[in-house]
């Protein structure tokens, strides 16, 4: 049997370095999920924020985004018929008498 010899300053070299390696790993997993975690409350503030409260945030979330893209209209499909309100705010107007065969884009959002 041939012994295997280890120098012990190398081994002890090899320690250090894991052992500051090992540190430098576990600062930036804690700093990269500090980092996460406050992502995740900057973005649970800004959906508070915009639904109004705490409360319609999580249900925003929960009822909300997962069918917002679950429609089924096609582009170049006909516009579904309805009632729309004016730019005055008093009139009301179906879809199907102001379009008269011409190209319609409908724009939801909110501007201010």
């Amino acid at each position: 049997m041939q012994k295997h010899y280890v120098c012990p300053l190398e081994s002890l070299l090899r320690f250090r370095f894991n052992n500051s390696l090992e540190r430098f790993l576990r600062t930036i997993f804690m700093w990269i999920g500090i980092g996460i975690v406050a992502l995740a409350v900057i973005v649970y503030a800004a959906l508070s924020i915009m639904a109004g409260s705490p409360k319609d945030a999580l249900l925003m979330v929960r009822y909300a985004f997962p069918h917002m893209r679950s429609g089924n209209l096609k582009v170049g499909a006909p516009a579904p018929d309805g009632r729309l309100t004016a730019l005055n705010g008093t009139d009301h107007f179906q879809i199907r008498q102001r379009i008269n065969g011409k190209p319609l884009v409908l724009i939801f959002g909110s501007f201010t």
